[in-house]
Parts: structure tokens; sequence; C-alpha cells
């Protein structure tokens, strides 16, 4: 019987981390469940075994690290620490970006100037969320600068620069919806009440 392809990971293998709040102006400050946005990201990355650095550590530093980079975004912030992991192994076994996403749910139509066209089928769109990570070696490429703290623009970038065989979008479960108001927040408070 062949292993699984993760049973050779060992998971406390070093992930470095950074929970990115630049240009997401003050929702990661608000509140869920008594913490804010970004310290509940922060928590749930410290769960996953993801040692965190600051923003401001330099490029060449993350570089010298020679490990995986997980990207997590602060309006994500109920992302569960397993999937936080099991995508940062992935990344590492597989040698590819991993990339959290989501179905979208809402109606996207087409838009020609100023007039609304036809319906776009969703069945072929998806939501980025968190994570994103990097593995080592494009972590190297890339001289441990992100092409941008945008996850949508991020993930965009890295699909145009390695490819999409590169890129492996993955199912992240509902918890990990991204929030872009108050409104959203009360949302995903309720579908996380900790009762």
């Amino acid at each position: 019987m062949n292993p699984h392809p993760y049973d050779a990971v060992d998971v406390f293998a070093p992930v470095a981390g950074i929970v990115v709040e630049e240009g997401r102006g003050a929702l990661p400050f608000h509140l869920i469940h008594g913490e804010s946005l970004v310290a509940a990201a922060a928590w749930a990355a410290g769960e996953a075994g993801v040692d965190l650095l600051d923003q401001t550590v330099p490029a060449e530093a993350v570089v010298e690290l020679e490990q995986p980079l997980l990207l997590h975004d602060p309006l994500c912030p109920m992302t569960p620490p397993d999937f936080l992991r099991r995508c940062a192994e992935r990344a590492a076994v597989e040698d590819r970006i991993v990339v959290g996403v989501r179905p979208v749910t809402d109606t996207v139509k087409e838009l020609h100037g100023d007039v609304v066209g036809t319906t776009v089928d969703r069945a072929a769109l998806v939501a980025v969320c968190s994570p994103v990570v990097l593995p080592a070696a494009v972590v190297a490429d890339l001289g441990g600068e992100l092409p941008s703290t945008d996850f949508v623009t991020l993930v965009s970038d890295l699909r145009e620069r390695y490819g999409d065989d590169r890129v492996l979008l993955v199912d992240a479960p509902p918890e990990a919806r991204r929030v872009a108001s108050d409104a959203d927040l009360r949302v995903l408070e309720a579908l996380t009440d900790p009762r």
C-alpha cells in the first residue's frame, strides 16, 4: 500500500507566515467574538503551527528562511487552523502556490459601458479568501517581495507569472469567508458562534 503523499510531511515542519493587514483600512481592527479580526487571524495561524513574521521583516530575511510563506488575510479571520496547515503542507509537498477559495453566491452581470449585460455563470467563478501559501522556491524566486498585498491581485499576478498549473485553488470551509463590511462581520460571527 502506498502512503498518502502528506504522510511523509512532518506536521511540525517550519512554515513562516504573515497576517497581511496592509491596504485593508480599519476593518481588521473591528471585533469578532470580542477579539479584533487581526488578532483572531494571528491566533488561527499560531494554532496552525505557523511562525508569524511582522510585515516589516526584510524580504531577504524571508528568503533566507527557506520555508513556505503563508499569507493570511485578517478579513478572513475565522479560517480554521487545520485548513491553514493543510494548505501549507500542500504547498510544501507539491511545490505549488495554494489559494483558499469560496464559491461565488452573488449574481454577477457583464457590464458594457453603462449597460448591464447577461448573467455570468458563477459556477466558473471563485472568490479568493485565505490563505495564499507560497512554496519556498516561489518565495526565493520573488526575492521575498509580494507583487501585491491585495489577495485577488496577488493571485492573478501569480497565475500570470507561474501559470495556472502552478496555482492550486482549494475549496475553503464556510468559516473562511471574507468580510467587507460590519454586516458581513455579523454574519460571520453568527456562523462561527462558539456556543
